[in-house]
C-alpha cells in the first residue's frame, strides 16, 4: 500500500516575530527622550544645507544640492503578514511612502534584511525580496542591493532616496488654521494585521491597502497647493497628527464620523485584537487631546499603529474625505468631536 506524503505546513512569518510591521515600533514618547538634544549643528563649509531635520519629527530628512531638495529616509520591520512576498511589496511602499509624504518622488533605494539563517530557508528571504523589487519598479524607483545580517529575527525594508522641489515639500510644519484635512487610506491595517497573526486569518483588502503606493495621492495633493502633511503609520492616526498640529503650532479638530475604516476593523477591536503598540499609541496623545464623548472602541481606531498608512494632508485631496480641520490653537493639539 502507498501512502501520500503529508503536506509541509506553510511557514507562518509573523510568528517568527514578537510583534508586526510598523506596530513594532518604539512608542513615540520613549523616542522623543532618547532623541531629544541630538540636533547636529550646521556643517562647516556644506553646500547641501539641512532643510529638515530632527526637530518637527517629520517623515524623512531633507537636504537641499544644487536647487534640488535630496529626500533621505529608512524603514523596516518584522513580518506584517505570513505571505513573504506580500510582506516585502507592504515593506517596501511603506518606506517610499515617507519621500511621497514629504512631496517627493523616489528614485533609489537599497533593502535592509535580516533573516533567521538557521530557522527560515533563503527561498522566503527571496520573495521577500522579490515582492520588494515589484512595488519598487512600480514606483520607478531603483533598488542597488543593500545590507543583510544574521537575526533571531526577520526584518525587512528600504533605505530610500528621493527627489523633490525645495519649494514645493510637503511638511508637517506647515499647516495653518482654516485647512481642512483629508485621509488618503482608511484606518485599521493595525487590528486586522493583529487578528491575521492570531489566527490565520487573511484579509485581501487589509493587504492590498498597504501595498498600494502613496504616489498618486502625493501628486494629487502638490497639484492642489498643499503644503503640509505626513503619513499615518505606526503612531496611529491620532499620534501623526498631534506631531502635525504640534509642530504647526494650531489645533486638529476631528470629525469621527467623517474618518473610514476598513471592512472589519470594528469586529477587530470588539474580539480583542489590539497592539500594545496601538495603547501606547493611545497612552501618548491621551493628555493633548480632547476626546469629548468618543467611544473607547473608536479612540483605540484611530489610535491603531497603522503599517503603509494613508498620507494626512491639510488641504482637499480629490477623492479622499475631509476628516476635520485646523483651527487655531487652543489647548489641546487634537479635539475630537
Amino acid at each position: 500500500m502507498t501512502t501520500t506524503p503529508a503536506r509541509q505546513a506553510p511557514v507562518r512569518l509573523t510568528q517568527f516575530a514578537h510583534g508586526g510591521g510598523c506596530a513594532c515600533k518604539i512608542p513615540p514618547g520613549e523616542l522623543e527622550e532618547v532623541v531629544a538634544g541630538l540636533t547636529a549643528p550646521p556643517l562647516a563649509g556644506g553646500d547641501t544645507p539641512l532643510l529638515v531635520g530632527l526637530a518637527t519629527g517629520d517623515d524623512a530628512a531633507v537636504v537641499t544640492h544644487r536647487g534640488t531638495a535630496l529626500v533621505s529616509t529608512a524603514d523596516f520591520f518584522t513580518p506584517v503578514v505570513d505571505d513573504p512576498y506580500d510582506w516585502g511589496r507592504i515593506a517596501a511602499a511603506n518606506a517610499l511612502s515617507d519621500v511621497y509624504a514629504m512631496g517627493g518622488r523616489p528614485v533609489l533605494a537599497v533593502n535592509l534584511l535580516a533573516w533567521p539563517r538557521d530557522r527560515l530557508p533563503f527561498a522566503l528571504a527571496r520573495e521577500v525580496l522579490r515582492g520588494g523589487l515589484d512595488i519598487a519598479t512600480e514606483a520607478g524607483c531603483h533598488v542597488g542591493g543593500g545590507h543583510s545580517v544574521d537575526d533571531p529575527e526577520p526584518k525587512y525594508g528600504m533605505a530610500v532616496t528621493g527627489i523633490a522641489d525645495p519649494a514645493r515639500l510637503l511638511r508637517n510644519d506647515a499647516g495653518r488654521p482654516g485647512l481642512p484635512l483629508s485621509l488618503t487610506k482608511p484606518l485599521g491595517i493595525g487590528v486586522l494585521n493583529n487578528r491575521h497573526k492570531a489566527t490565520g486569518e487573511r484579509f485581501a483588502h487589509a493587504v492590498a491597502t498597504m501595498a498600494a503606493l502613496n504616489r498618486d495621492a502625493s501628486e494629487a495633493a502638490l497639484a492642489a497647493g498643499a503644503e503640509c502633511a505626513t503619513d499615518v503609520t505606526g503612531f496611529g492616526f491620532l499620534g501623526h497628527l498631534h506631531k502635525l498640529a504640534r509642530a504647526s503650532g494650531v489645533t486638529a479638530v476631528v470629525d469621527t464620523a467623517a474618518v473610514p475604516y476598513l471592512e472589519g476593523a470594528r469586529e477587530a477591536v470588539r474580539d480583542g485584537y489590539v497592539s500594545g503598540g496601538t495603547r501606547r499609541n493611545l497612552e501618548w496623545v491621551a493628555p493633548h487631546t480632547d476626546f469629548g464623548d468618543t467611544d473607547a472602541d473608536t479612540r483605540l481606531l484611530l489610535a491603531d499603529a497603522q503599517t503603509s498608512g494613508g498620507l494626512l494632508v491639510a488641504g482637499e485631496v480629490p477623492g479622499a474625505p475631509v476628516v476635520g480641520e485646523l483651527v487655531p490653537r487652543g489647548a489641546h493639539t487634537v479635539v475630537l468631536r
